[in-house]
């Protein structure tokens, strides 16, 4: 099964084995184990790089220490990296000395993104490994499915964000058009009283006129 760690085997396949099984933990929802062997990596690879500076320091504090002195100066990257160790420490011991199970999946997936930061920058600083590994993303759908995404971030992100416009159009109910019918009433045309009566008058005037012609 593919792996996020896999350019980690040709520098240290034992250091691979121990991530590996981290992910391998976290597929069976094993969070709190998968945070504990992250801690593991950690240590071992703190272990690495402090190589012969290490002098009586045993544990993982104690060396992380000694690291921390080391890279005063330096740059942000080491910096980092050091910050990440302390991360896979303090969330691997609450893991295994915790009295209750909580079985977080999002803090144990975390801790899986600091170690590959911590693993990129070890294969490249330590190892002199082709600076083109710094470009790679930790793969949620490789951890979890075992296979790589073959579509790239961009695209994942451009979906998700046609998903979230889609949800909020439905969402949105649509103002339904008001109808309203006026019936125009038929006007009637009105009756000409006025030239009914102007019409009478004349008629009447003719009438006495000719009657007083004939007197």
């Amino acid at each position: 099964m593919t792996s996020n760690f896999d350019f980690l085997k040709r520098n240290d396949k034992e250091l691979f084995k121990i991530i590996n099984d981290a992910e391998e933990l976290y597929r069976s929802e094993f969070f709190e184990q998968c945070m504990t062997q992250t801690r593991r990596f950690g240590e071992v690879v703190c272990k690495n790089v402090l190589g012969s500076r290490r002098t009586t320091e045993v544990s993982f504090d104690a060396m992380l220490a000694t690291l921390k002195d080391c890279t005063l100066g330096s740059s942000e990257e080491a910096k980092e990296f050091v910050e990440d160790l302390y991360f896979l420490k303090k969330h691997g011991n609450e893991a295994t000395h915790s009295i209750t199970v909580k079985q977080d999946g999002m803090e144990a997936l975390e801790c899986l993104q600091r170690a590959f930061e911590v693993a990129i920058n070890y294969c490249v600083y330590s190892c002199n490994e082709d600076r083109r590994i710094l470009k790679l993303r930790y793969d949620i759908d490789l951890l979890v499915t075992g296979k790589k995404s073959r579509k790239k971030l961009s695209e994942k992100y451009t979906e998700a964000k046609e998903k979230t416009a889609k949800k909020s159009t439905s969402k949105t109910t649509k103002p339904k058009p008001q109808y309203c019918s006026v019936k125009s009433q038929s006007q009637k045309p009105k009756k000409p009283y006025f030239w009914y009566f102007v019409g009478i008058a004349s008629l009447i005037s003719a009438v006495l006129l000719i009657i007083m012609a004939i007197i």
